[in-house]
């Protein structure tokens, strides 16, 4: 049954601009606990049809704290059902719907109030990518890397993929890397450049390289797609590595007294069972007592959180932790006896050439880090117990990123909380049947060693047992 409109219809809303005319929505989204109930506006959207002016008059009172109403009359007072049902029609389009309708005087459309300013952002979303994003290189490749990395999302759409668009990418890339040989390779240290000069030509004609992963797109064979693109993007990351021998950036005065680590470094964790229990096997394999992670730690971005960490590992401060589970992370136990520092909290904003130091990130207002939380197997410091601009000297642990717990566009609550210094890139499996008591049996600094830096005041404060 379709019910006649009456001769006045009144919609009250609260736009996200005061005085403006438009419809416009808030949406609140809790990304701390803290604020959950703080910051929270309701939704105010009121959609009211009354029988007449006297109705109209007594019923006012009830909307007298909304800001802003807009009173449409209608041409026929409710005698033709077809005008009533298109004016239904065209609220509801209205109320959904950012753009505005015909005839309607509004000249500037607000959008809505969001935590973040695109839910679509390309925040990586392995730590690979993540790692590769965040080498210092020089331009040329960050171009090529780019160029590249768009096909990765390209490939993701189902069905009649856009091989056009990822044909035009990598001939973009090629460009870039023909007409840009002389910086690229100008870009490697001296007693690097005939391995960054072979690396180079692999990118480019050889067999995993550019010219081949182009075929495979002429081809329009997505496995092989992937395969080819995989394989440009790690000579790509080799390539950036070369350029990048140290930190791209002087650290604070105040922070030389701290071990820092001015690049890549590899750690890998021996983990076993505290119940004597064992891991799954591996495909085909058999049972294990034990299981390794390997974890690339990233100094290009943190460099005084993985000094610190770094240095623990050589050390053997980590042999024979005890892991705990608990909201999506297995953290570390908390050793207070360990000669750790206590490192500022240390986060690389995307955009920018040096980390903030005791300061976290805006996810609201659009800051996200270099090295992102919301990757699974991401691996960050505690907070310290005395201050939450200092992390903890000690205690680490591995974020089980998921998605279903998180928030707009897929982050993480807590992103831009925490010093995330590395990834796990082997082993990401073991991480679901990690359980609370099982142990780190062995901690190894396995690569990179040589990117260490303990200046000599550091090795006095260790000595004197003291934590800075």
């Amino acid at each position: 049954m379709v019910f006649p409109l009456s001769s006045s219809i009144t919609l009250s809303f609260s736009p996200s601009t005061p005085k403006r005319h438009f419809l416009s929505t808030h949406f609140a989204f809790r990304f701390s606990q803290a604020r959950s109930q703080e910051n929270a506006r309701p939704f105010q959207l009121k959609v009211q049809c009354k029988a007449s002016k006297e109705a109209f008059v007594k019923d006012k009172s009830q909307c007298r704290n909304i800001p802003t109403s807009f009173n449409l009359s209608t041409l026929i007072n409710g005698t033709m059902k077809l005008e009533n049902v298109i004016a239904v029609i065209l609220i509801l389009a209205e109320i959904t719907s950012p753009l505005p309708l015909a005839g309607w005087d509004f000249w500037s459309i607000s959008p809505a109030n969001a935590v973040l300013y695109s839910p679509e952002t390309k925040l990586p979303r392995t730590g690979e990518l993540a790692l590769r994003r965040a080498i210092p290189a020089n331009t040329n490749m960050k171009a090529i890397q780019d160029s590249l990395e768009d096909i990765s999302y390209l490939l993701r759409i189902p069905q009649r993929k856009p091989y056009g668009t990822m044909e035009g990418n990598v001939k973009k890339a090629l460009k870039i890397a023909v007409d840009g040989k002389d910086s690229i390779l100008a870009s490697i240290p001296a007693d690097l450049r005939e391995k960054g000069s072979t690396l180079y030509s692999s990118l480019v004609d050889g067999k995993g390289g550019l010219e081949a992963l182009l075929k495979s797109i002429k081809d329009q064979d997505p496995d092989r797609v992937s395969v080819g693109l995989a394989s440009s993007l790690d000579t790509v990351a080799e390539l950036e590595l070369l350029q990048a021998p140290g930190l791209s950036f002087l650290l604070p005065e105040q922070y030389l007294k701290y071990p820092r680590l001015t690049g890549r470094a590899i750690v890998e964790l021996t983990i076993e069972k505290g119940d004597g229990s064992s891991f799954s096997p591996e495909a085909g394999g058999e049972l294990r007592k034990t299981a390794t992670i390997q974890v690339v730690l990233d100094g290009y971005s943190a460099p005084l959180t993985t000094g610190n960490f770094a240095k623990l590992v050589t050390d053997g401060a980590y042999d024979g932790t005890k892991l705990s589970c608990i909201n999506q992370a297995i953290i570390s136990e908390n050793d207070t006896g360990k000669n750790g520092y206590s490192v500022p909290l240390e986060i690389m904003p995307s955009g920018q050439f040096e980390p903030l130091y005791k300061t976290t990130l805006s996810v609201q207002d659009g800051e996200l880090p270099v090295l992102p939380l919301s990757v699974y197997g991401a691996v960050a410091m505690a907070h310290s117990e005395v201050s939450e601009e200092y992390s903890s000297p000690y205690q680490f642990f591995f974020y089980l990123y998921d998605k279903r717990n998180s928030g707009l566009g897929g982050i993480s609550f807590e992103e831009g909380q925490f010093s995330v210094f590395g990834y796990i890139t082997a082993g990401r499996e073991i991480l679901p049947q990690i359980k609370t008591g099982d142990i780190i049996k062995s901690a190894k600094l396995v690569e990179g060693r040589d990117r260490l830096v303990l200046p000599s005041e550091a090795k006095e404060l260790l000595q004197k047992g003291s934590s800075p």
